[in-house]
């Protein structure tokens, strides 16, 4: 009988090496904070762009929209809005190619990209917290994680990260944090690995930190924070000065070199950017001691707002006459000097409240006001990086409160009754956060908010309710534009500009004379400001004063020459005098400097059709039309 075959043995799989047990809970704690996160900003989705920069920065802005090479090339060379940050204006393109003009995916890549900074954040605090210990993370050590979450839920859903993920403009403070909080993660993985991998992890933490300052150039203090994260709770420098310097230290001082190269580019680019914006206050319009007391203010400001986050505002404005003795300043000056004083006595018995003190002081230290930028005193999307350290003292706080309940065994009392307080303080804030994301649903619901902040605020903001007044009188509502210009004045009464909008408002009242004065007095107080010349010469030209709004508007194009409506009005002013020839050469040279302006191609035809040039005529008629219907038919798909 043949023998049977015996069957083959199956050839034994390579085993695939489980997870651990910790990242696995570590995974399911991450999946937590993003789906906390997420819900809590989720009516962002709902808002629309808002009249306070996102027009100007993504709906009038041509330039972004796409990922070709003449978009790459505009977003690596413009200091557009006063920031250079190509980063951020290729993942609008992106946006753009993905999402048309919707705002809804603008809102989404925003939301995403916070998301995902709860996520690494919450890997940072159990790695610093490891670190503070000088334990690892052990599988059972749940007080660990507990503690790691809450510290990443309290940064991620805190009222002071609205204006950063609700406000589209602001995608850069979250690209820029994407990168910066991998750029720590990076760096204390390089500290603690060994040589062969040290370089990789080294490199990558570069990598990282350069995607940062393309992104936003706020980043540009890293390197300091690097070096106090050497000193605690990474011990590779010591306290004192003499343990600072010697050959074991040598390579921690080598390694920050081209950090420090990086920052210092960012740092010269940063200035330039804002100085060709026109936002940055001399010295003597704005000196030293207005500065420092508006740094002194904004350190204790975040600080306060972090523990009790209510009556937030996007605006908080500079006062027109600042005054560094006034008791907001000289409390906030007294409170940053307990503080620090109070931390540098605690440095060896509390050496994490010292080094999260002098952290959040570094990142925010750009913009406190020594570098006076715009007219803004605060704002809470500059707590996006800077209040990471009181994200992480909380969970910290939480921790040791599990550590006391272990080492005395007493039972988990004090934790328990710490985590419910947590919880409940996180359910809170979520609350806080979910109506404050509201604010920035429309233009209307945003400026409401802010004069109802301002108007009950020690600073009494002119520019508010000049902006304000702005938005009524785009939207023809002029009685309220009105009503509002003439309260920016009352509150700050030497502002050209409010003086310029007042009587550009009055003008199309039909209140004319009124329309001269104001516009008169805005250039007493600033001859060389291009739009009160504009508009005085519109309201000029409205009386048949035709030599008049002549000067004007031809004033207008000395200050500005590619004003693009001053050479329109002007060749209509013209055209009214008979000076044909004269008024198509102008009409022609509005449509270069703005092809799609419509009332210049609507113009030129009426011009040419008087000049017997029917053929050209038409053509230009037609052209008004097909740019009408383009921006109609853009309008819609908002």
């Amino acid at each position: 009988m043949p023998k049977p075959k015996r069957k083959k043995a199956p050839s034994p799989r390579p085993s695939v090496p489980a997870k651990k047990p910790e990242m696995r809970l570590d995974y399911w704690v991450a999946l937590f904070i993003a789906i906390v996160t997420l819900a809590v900003f989720f009516p962002a989705l709902r808002n629309e762009f808002v009249g306070w920069d996102d027009f100007e920065l993504l709906v009038e802005n041509l330039n972004y929209r796409g990922l070709g090479w003449d978009q790459l090339r505009w977003m690596f060379t413009t200091f557009h809005t006063g920031h250079y940050q190509p980063l951020s204006w290729m993942t609008f393109g992106l946006d753009y190619l993905l999402w048309g003009m919707n705002p809804f995916g603008y809102h989404l890549t925003n939301l995403v990209l916070h998301v995902a900074n709860a996520v690494l954040f919450y890997f940072l605090v159990l790695r610093l917290l490891s670190l503070a210990l000088s334990a690892p993370v052990t599988p059972t050590d749940y007080g660990l994680r507990v503690a790691a979450g809450f510290a990443a839920l309290f940064f991620a859903i805190h009222p002071l990260r609205v204006e950063s993920v609700a406000w589209a403009t602001e995608r850069r403070d979250v690209l820029s944090g994407l990168f910066f909080l991998a750029t720590l993660i990076c760096y204390l993985q390089a500290a603690r690995v060994p040589q062969d991998t040290y370089r990789r992890w080294l490199g990558a933490a570069l990598i990282c930190y350069g995607l940062s300052l393309l992104s936003k150039a706020s980043g540009a203090t890293l390197p300091i924070v690097l070096l106090v994260l050497d000193v605690y709770p990474l011990r590779r420098l010591g306290w004192g000065a003499g343990k600072w310097f010697g050959p074991s230290t040598r390579r921690t001082w080598w390694e920050k070199v081209p950090f420090l190269l990086f920052a210092a580019v960012a740092s010269v680019v940063a200035p330039l950017a804002q100085s060709d914006a026109g936002a940055v206050a001399s010295l003597r319009a704005y000196g030293v001691a207005s500065r420092l007391a508006q740094s002194l203010y904004g350190l204790a400001f975040y600080l306060w707002k972090t523990i009790l986050p209510t009556d937030l505002s996007p605006f908080y404005e500079v006062p027109p006459n600042l005054n560094p003795f006034a008791w907001p300043f000289l409390l906030s000056g007294a409170v940053v000097s307990v503080v620090s004083i109070g931390l540098f006595v605690l440095r060896r018995r509390w050496p994490a409240g010292l080094a999260g003190w002098v952290c959040y002081v570094v990142i925010v230290a750009p913009v406190l006001g020594f570098v006076q930028s715009g007219r803004q005193m605060v704002a809470d999307r500059y707590s996006y990086l800077s209040c990471l350290a009181w994200a992480i003292l909380a969970g910290a706080g939480l921790y040791y409160l599990w550590r006391c309940g272990v080492d005395r065994r007493s039972g988990q009392k004090p934790f328990l009754f710490a985590t419910g307080a947590a919880a409940m303080m996180i359910i809170l804030l979520g609350v806080l956060t979910w109506r404050q994301v509201g604010v920035w649903h429309d233009t209307d619901t945003l400026w409401k908010r802010v004069l109802a902040v301002t108007d009950k605020s020690t600073f009494r903001s002119g520019t508010a309710h000049h902006l304000v007044g702005r938005f009524y009188s785009d939207r023809g509502d002029l009685d309220r534009a009105i009503e509002h210009l003439r309260l920016s004045i009352e509150i700050e009464p030497t502002d050209s500009t409010t003086y310029s909008d007042l009587g550009a408002a009055l003008a199309r009242q039909g209140k004319l004379e009124e329309a001269i004065q104001n516009l008169q007095h805005a250039l007493s107080l600033n001859p060389r400001l291009s739009l009160a010349h504009f508009n005085l010469g519109n309201a000029f030209a409205l009386q048949g004063r035709f030599a008049e709004a002549t000067e004007h508007l031809e004033n207008a194009l000395r200050i500005k020459p590619d004003y693009a409506e001053a050479y329109n009005n002007l060749g209509k002013v013209l055209a009214a005098q008979g000076q044909l020839d004269r008024a198509i050469d102008l009409f022609r040279r509005a449509i270069q400097v703005q092809p799609n302006f419509a009332d210049a191609h609507r113009s030129l035809a009426m011009a040419l059709h008087e000049k017997g040039r029917t053929d050209e005529a038409t053509q230009e008629l037609q052209e008004a039309q097909r740019i009408m219907e383009r921006q109609f038919q853009t309008q819609a798909r908002r």
